[in-house]
Formats: C-alpha cells, sequence, structure tokens
C-alpha cells in the first residue's frame, strides 16, 4: 500500500483523536534559523477527488516535533494562495512522525474533469517542502 493511501486511511480510523481538535504545544527558539522543510522531511500527495492529499514524515524522530508545530492550518493555507481555495484539515500522526494536510478544493474539480496541470495533485508535496521553517540554531542537521 502506498504510504499517501496509507495515511489518508488513518483518517478514518482515529478521527475521535484528530489532532486538529487540540491545539499544538509551541517551541519558541531563542535564536531560530530558516531551513526548508526537505532538509527535515520528505513528502507523498495525491488526489481525493477535487482535495489534495499531503504527508509530510520527519526523517528523525527528534525532528518531528519541530514539524508539528511548523505546519500549522495557517501557515499551510497561507503557504498554497491561490491554489487552495477551501479550507486545510490537519491531521497529526506521531507513530510514523507525520503530519498529513487534506487541502480541499485544490484540483480543479478533481482528476477526471480538471482543466489545471497537475489534476492528481501530485506537486503539491514538492511545493511543500519548499516552505521554509524555523529551527533551533544549533540543531544538526
Amino acid at each position: 500500500m502506498d504510504l499517501a493511501v496509507f495515511v489518508w486511511s488513518l483518517r478514518y480510523k482515529f478521527t475521535e483523536f484528530a489532532a486538529k481538535d487540540v491545539p499544538p504545544t509551541r517551541i519558541v527558539y531563542s535564536r531560530p534559523m530558516k531551513v526548508k522543510l526537505s532538509e527535515l522531511a520528505h513528502a507523498r500527495s495525491g488526489d481525493k477527488g477535487d482535495a489534495a492529499n499531503c504527508g509530510v514524515i520527519a526523517y528523525k524522530e527528534e525532528w518531528y516535533p519541530i514539524i508539528r508545530d511548523a505546519l500549522t492550518t495557517e501557515r499551510v493555507k497561507k503557504h498554497f494562495e491561490g491554489i487552495c481555495l477551501g479550507p486545510v484539515d490537519r491531521y497529526e500522526i506521531p507513530n510514523l512522525w507525520a503530519v498529513n494536510f487534506v487541502l480541499h478544493n485544490t484540483l480543479g474539480g478533481g482528476g477526471t474533469v480538471s482543466l489545471k496541470l497537475d489534476a492528481q495533485g501530485k506537486t503539491i508535496a514538492s511545493a511543500m517542502l519548499m516552505m521554509e521553517i524555523d529551527v533551533p540554531d544549533n540543531m544538526r542537521i
């Protein structure tokens, strides 16, 4: 089973535990530095009708809290401004060191009816990994 499908299926199994209802604990850094998300994680994306699904998975367990705290629904919505026209849902999957996002009204109707170049949302993961996030200046990457 492909990781994006697996992560998406967790949405239905653990809906009552969805992290969107729990505000994340914020880590505050005294002297942060900016790095591209791609240095800390990999991602996989695809389509679910008109919604794009994007899972971001940390390379290391200790990097997961940094990614979890940096990637809020507001931040992701702003990053995809003009592309994501609907709400953004967020699901934490701590046992996989992952955060999954569903970007509604993003694909112009979905794969079979969309006139967009990326009707299946495959480039959403690459675009997500271009986002810069704050990390501690003493962090070893």
